[in-house]
């Protein structure tokens, strides 16, 4: 059974394109990548089903349950299985917003310096230093969605629901901040039907 499981896994991992994704979210560093290391460390996909649209919890949750089976084979079948429950969860997330999946990008990829500052921001409580990197027409809206993604930030992780409300103000947030809200926010609103865009 082990055998066909990592077979499985070796199978699809062949399918998948290389690691050349051109968002905050497909890097290996990013918060999605964060949030799927921690429900494996954990044992609660709670983490990382925030940032997957509803329609995929039923893929996720398949994945997730084989790659914690799969990861008490040894190191190497525990690389295999978190790098296909990563990959899924990062395409999953892609699909959501309407967007295709090329792969995680590698620690230690460039990330634009507003995506960073926007991290910061949220991570502090404070837009202060972001708020200058944009024009200043743009910088009482990003405030505004800045404020919008931390009224929600605090959210019990067993609550999925509230933390896709938080990812939909977080996404609107940092695709404000970076000037790609229109492209970005369409995908969101058509890949989550939750009432909510993440």
């Amino acid at each position: 059974m082990f055998t066909n499981l990592i077979t499985g896994l070796v199978r699809v991992l062949a399918a998948l394109k290389p690691p050349t994704a051109q968002a905050h979210c497909d890097t290996a560093e990013g918060p999605a990548v964060t949030d799927g290391r921690r429900s494996l460390e954990t044992g609660n996909i709670n983490h990382a089903l925030t940032w997957i649209p509803a329609e995929g919890e039923a893929e996720l949750r398949d994945v997730f349950e084989k790659a914690l089976t799969v990861r008490s084979l040894g190191a190497d079948a525990a690389e295999l299985a978190d790098r296909l429950f990563l990959e899924t969860l990062v395409r999953l997330h892609r699909m959501g917003e309407g967007v295709g999946f090329t792969g995680i990008q590698p620690v230690g990829t460039q990330v634009d310096p507003v995506v960073v500052a926007a991290d910061e921001a949220i991570a502090q409580g404070s837009d202060a230093a972001l708020l200058p990197m944009v024009p200043a027409e743009r910088r009482a809206e990003l405030d505004k969605r800045f404020r919008a993604a931390l009224a929600v930030k605090d959210f019990d992780v067993d609550d999925v629901a509230a933390g896709r409300r938080y990812l939909a103000a977080y996404v609107s947030f940092f695709t404000y901040a970076e000037g790609e809200e229109h492209e970005h926010e369409h995908g969101h609103e058509h890949g989550h039907e939750l009432s909510h865009a993440h």
